[in-house]
């Protein structure tokens, strides 16, 4: 996929999550084990939120075992900066051509 494609994509989704509630805190975040691409906030529930999109097959399944562990490692990360721990998610955001999908609470 390319940058584009996949900065459009996260570009939809945040729009998405505003318009449904949310509030967007950070976008691509980074760290060494890896990134995520929103993390936003509703109903004080943080969400750390990988975008994923396709328009041939069902993104989710682009989201594997390893990819979680990742996510994990970099929200373990982003707690330790920002000196907190509230109560949250990982979730998926799936694009394709039908519109967009959001799956919460993501784990294996």
């Amino acid at each position: 996929m390319s940058l584009k494609i996949g900065l459009d994509a996260e570009e939809k989704v945040a729009k998405y999550l505003l318009v449904n509630g949310y509030k967007i805190l950070k976008r691509n975040f980074h760290s060494k084990f890896g990134e995520i691409d929103i993390i936003a906030k509703k109903d004080d529930i943080l969400s750390f939120i990988e975008v994923k999109y396709s328009k041939n097959y069902n993104p989710a399944y682009r989201i594997t075992p390893a990819k979680i562990q990742k996510i994990i490692k970099t929200i373990d990360y982003f707690f330790m900066l920002n000196n907190c721990d509230e109560d949250y998610q990982i979730a998926g955001a799936f694009i394709t051509p039908e519109g967009i999908e959001i799956l919460e609470n993501i784990s294996f």
